[in-house]
């Protein structure tokens, strides 16, 4: 198999945003691979997935060590994308990877230690064949492991060549702010915070003027609540989805969401877009943002999530709609 080309011009329809304070610029949408890319995923599928994510200007891949199913499967598919396609594009891609739940059996696979955050980024390196990972993760505080200890690993994967940054995730409020002071006086500053956000989940909004504040970049993770968020659940739960087979998605959850969907899937209709463009473009025009997540099972999603990039304005008088469907 030959390595993959890239089209001409791939990046000029995509917007690239500064995380905080640094240099480095992510995509507007990253490429997610927490779930469709583990032991079972089609290797063609997966293929096309990130050949349609860079052709549209994706250049951020975004990882864990846990990711799969089974933990490291994800990881394992992206060496092999890598290998065999992306090997030459290494400097026009943005790798990132995490570290922090159960990724293996024993006292040494999980949490916020120094032996376990190093030695999961080196089985990182290994298994997606790269020398070095633009962004490494705390992918959750661990309240058993002193923060410094956390902290001064992250600054040890940057200063021995395995990461480029260092950024957290997930990491509560009261916690943050000294992560990122410690990290200032390491050398190896912050550059980013993951948060879990989306129109249907909005507990994390307290934390935006808090990344401002302290200078980090806002990354989000779940922006189409799971699928809840598109044209799919518009008309009910599907009887193939995750909340009908009761799996990470609850029906119930679903079902309470249901009036909310159907009617901001009607704003996306009169907007000439689908509720997943929406839904991206609402937190993409919302100034806090720097870049936000994407999944996919199918190429197709790709191409309908890119087109948030370029969509028109939310008007003030369709935020004021959409704010009121999501206060009711």
């Amino acid at each position: 198999m030959a390595y993959y080309k890239v089209k001409e011009g791939y990046t000029d329809n995509m917007e690239y945003r500064r995380l905080g304070a640094s240099g480095l610029r992510l995509s507007a949408l990253s490429l997610g691979m927490w779930q469709n890319f583990g032991e079972d995923a089609d290797r063609d599928v997966a293929r096309k997935i990130v050949c349609t994510a860079l052709d549209g200007g994706i250049t951020s891949f975004d990882l864990a060590n846990n990711y799969g199913p089974p933990a490291g499967a994800a990881e394992e598919m992206f060496g092999y994308l890598y290998r065999s396609l992306l090997r030459p594009l290494r400097d026009e891609i943005v790798v990132a990877t995490k570290a922090g739940y159960p990724a293996w059996s024993g006292p040494y696979g999980d949490g916020g230690s120094k032996k376990y955050l190093v030695a999961s980024c080196d089985r990182s390196l290994r298994a997606m064949g790269l020398d070095y990972v633009d962004i490494f993760y705390s992918h959750r505080y661990d309240s058993n492991t002193p923060l410094e200890e956390t902290m001064s690993a992250l600054d040890y994967i940057v200063r021995s060549g395995r990461a480029l940054y260092v950024a957290l995730s997930k990491y509560p409020a009261d916690v943050l702010p000294r992560a990122v002071e410690i990290l200032r006086s390491l050398g190896t500053p912050c550059i980013a915070h993951q948060v879990q956000y989306s129109m249907l989940s909005r507990q994390n909004e307290p934390l935006f003027p808090l990344h401002k504040e302290l200078g980090v970049g806002c990354v989000t993770f779940s922006p189409l609540a799971q699928g809840q968020l598109t044209n799919r659940y518009a008309d009910g739960i599907p009887a193939d989805s995750r909340a009908s087979r009761g799996e990470s998605l609850k029906a119930g959850v679903v079902e309470d969401n249901l009036p909310k969907v159907k009617a901001l899937a009607e704003v996306a209709a009169e907007r000439g877009e689908s509720l997943a463009q929406l839904a991206l473009a609402w937190q993409l025009q919302g100034g806090a943002v720097d870049s936000v997540i994407i999944g996919a099972s199918r190429p197709e999603q790709v191409i309908d999530n890119l087109g948030a990039v370029s969509a028109a304005p939310i008007t003030p008088e369709q935020a004021a709609k959409i704010n009121e469907i999501l206060h009711k």
